[in-house]
């Protein structure tokens, strides 16, 4: 563990004048804590990224790389900044009036906060999944198929069929390609002109992750998907983000530390005043941490 760590056991203040959690030491970040090497090119990379609420800065500084293909985790306490670095990723924080961004977020090298760039295209290759499941009030089936329908992919309906460029059949095989993708296809597949709302909470989670996949994203952005779901909805729902990182790049927020442990593949913490303390292999986070804070942090000390 680094010498570089005050005393400072109770609530105090950090090194940029912040208070600190309670319970958490007073320490400055090494700048190799951060530096995780990739072996490719990341997905997204991240570049002294800071976000504000009004005059509020709740991400400081924060540069990361993001591999292809793997599940890497955000954990923290609340409030360190977790899902507001999350929604960064595909200017979800563009929704809220008081907030402004400065830095850089490129997706396959192509810079997220360009002039130019096309947010519903964005959004499309870069997808969401909240935390609480908000399914349409809709048939099972026409959740899938929303995305795909409303970006001109599908085209149903009596004029469609007169023309003959009715596409149900796609449709078709689009949602039962996204639901088996999902998990939920077995369990749905008698019922899918029902209504969403009549499904578990599990299942409406498993629908909502469904229809992201359906518009064929390349990344899926999970705002801790399971925190309000049953230990058994929640085992389906981390079997399932472990099967998606082999074709799709997921980063999951997660305040359940044995969840990161179990399904990620690398761990980013972060903790008071919005700061990336450190960014490693989740073996590295979970077993043998640089940062004092963070291995106080793992192990139940603070947070």
């Amino acid at each position: 563990m680094s010498n570089a760590i005050s005393e400072i056991e109770t609530a105090g203040t950090d090194e940029t004048g912040g208070l600190t959690t309670s319970g958490e030491r007073a320490e400055e970040i090494q700048s190799e804590w951060t530096d995780y090497r990739l072996s490719a090119d990341p997905k997204l990379s991240v570049e002294n990224l800071n976000v504000y609420y009004g005059d509020e800065r709740a991400i400081r500084d924060v540069s990361m790389d993001i591999p292809e293909n793997s599940v890497t985790a955000l954990i923290g306490p609340s409030g360190c900044g977790k899902s507001t670095f999350l929604r960064s990723l595909n200017r979800m924080n563009d929704r809220i009036s008081s907030a402004r961004v400065e830095g850089s977020v490129k997706l396959d090298g192509t810079e997220v906060y360009g002039p130019n760039t096309n947010l519903v295209e964005l959004r499309k290759r870069v997808g969401m999944v909240f935390q609480a499941p908000n399914p349409f009030p809709k048939p099972i089936r026409d959740n899938v198929a929303y995305g795909p329908r409303k970006h001109g992919e599908l085209n149903r309906g009596l004029v469609a069929r007169l023309l003959g460029r009715d596409d149900s059949e796609a449709e078709r095989e689009l949602v039962e390609r996204s639901l088996k993708q999902a998990a939920l296809f077995e369990e749905v597949k008698d019922r899918l002109d029902d209504n969403a709302l009549g499904l578990s909470g599990g299942q409406q989670q498993r629908l909502c992750i469904a229809r992201c996949l359906a518009v064929d994203p390349e990344v899926i952005l999970m705002d801790e998907p399971a925190s309000a779901l049953d230990p058994i909805a929640t085992a389906k729902i981390e079997d399932l983000i472990e099967e998606l990182a082999e074709e799709y790049t997921v980063v999951v927020v997660t305040h359940n530390m044995q969840q990161a442990a179990r399904i990620s593949d690398q761990t980013a913490v972060f903790l008071t005043g919005g700061e990336l303390v450190e960014y490693d292999d989740t073996e590295t986070i979970f077993e043998n941490p640089a940062s004092q804070r963070v291995e106080d942090y793992v192990t139940g000390k603070f947070g």
